[in-house]
């Protein structure tokens, strides 16, 4: 080997060698929105929304800091996630400090694109608010959990992490086996109907399937889904009043478990039993909107497999 071939290889291991060395390289990314994002470098002191905190952390990039949409005790896409260390910068929908934000020096900041929003996730005061201090990118919120955590996997793969690592590749595995599980369920019970709902003190909220990441992928999977007239709300819901909260008779209902309040403020309506399946106790968790990893989605796959199994499929008939 000559000297010069020697030099070379020896500059190559001692620039590998150096923490930081191999990412000082230029970084590209194509968002959600359609934008692409170019650093000079792999940025490593991300800024990220909750639900891009959630979708990062199990691949192993952890941001410097999080801005949750409610106090981070009651961020379900965060619950059970080590925040340790990580600066948190906002806990209500469309607030952050800019001033806690500016102090981590971030060089990206990672939310997600909602197109019936057509803005970041955390809302647009928030995403006018960073935008001075680091680029905002991320994937969109789009027609299926399992694509968008498939577009985290491919975030964090451009950001360093290790996609092979013996958890993520145990995560994967673990919602495959739950997936098996819930679609032969389903397939156990092909006249079973389930309702999605939010339920508020005006009125009992209807989901519209396509509006929603994680329904779809349950049609997609099987499930058959009350399909609500959308009139109002961006497309997002169907508003009864509690006087005609039985409209539909699903035989099993899906409430929105982002909030405890919402299933005690169901179980205070008294028209809430003039749902059969609400009488009948045929109901349980929706993980609504907010699921973006495998271990989650596979812990409630099974908790909603757990009540199919337990339903009366012709309740709604009956």
């Amino acid at each position: 080997m000559s000297l010069k071939t020697l030099a070379a290889t020896a500059f190559a291991t001692l620039l590998f060698s150096v923490p930081g060395a191999a990412f000082a390289q230029a970084w590209s990314y194509v968002d959600g929105s359609g934008a692409t994002v170019t650093l000079d470098h792999v940025p490593t002191r991300i800024i990220a929304s909750q639900d891009a905190a959630a979708g990062l952390i199990p691949l192993g990039i952890r941001p410097v800091g999080i801005y949750a949409d409610s106090a981070i005790a009651d961020a379900k896409a965060l619950e059970g996630l080590d925040l340790t260390g990580i600066e948190i910068i906002g806990e209500a929908w469309g607030e952050v400090s800019v001033e806690k934000a500016a102090a981590l020096k971030p060089d990206l900041i990672v939310a997600e694109w909602w197109p019936l929003e057509n803005n970041w996730s955390g809302g647009k005061d928030v995403s006018v608010a960073l935008k001075p201090l680091a680029p905002v990118t991320g994937p969109v919120q789009g027609s299926s959990i399992v694509t968008l955590i498939e577009d985290y996997e491919k975030l964090a793969a451009s950001l360093g992490a290790d996609l092979a690592a013996p958890q993520v590749v145990a995560d994967k595995a673990a919602f495959d086996a739950s997936l098996t599980k819930f679609k032969a369920a389903v397939a156990a019970k092909p006249n079973l109907v389930a309702e999605p709902v939010w339920a508020g003190t005006d009125g009992l909220y209807v989901a519209a399937t396509k509006a929603s990441s994680e329904l779809l992928d349950f049609a997609s999977w099987g499930l058959k889904l009350v399909d609500p007239e959308i009139a109002d709300d961006r497309g997002y819901w169907e508003t009864l009043s509690w006087e005609n909260a039985d409209k539909y008779q699903p035989d099993l209902i899906l409430v929105d478990n982002r909030q405890k309040s919402t299933m005690q403020t169901a179980l205070a309506q008294p028209t809430w039993t003039t749902l059969k399946a609400a009488a009948a106790g045929q109901v349980t968790d929706w993980p609504a909107y907010w699921l973006r990893n495998y271990a989650a989605y596979a812990g409630a796959l099974d908790k909603l497999t757990a009540a199919i199994d337990a339903a009366d499929q012709d309740l709604s008939t009956e």
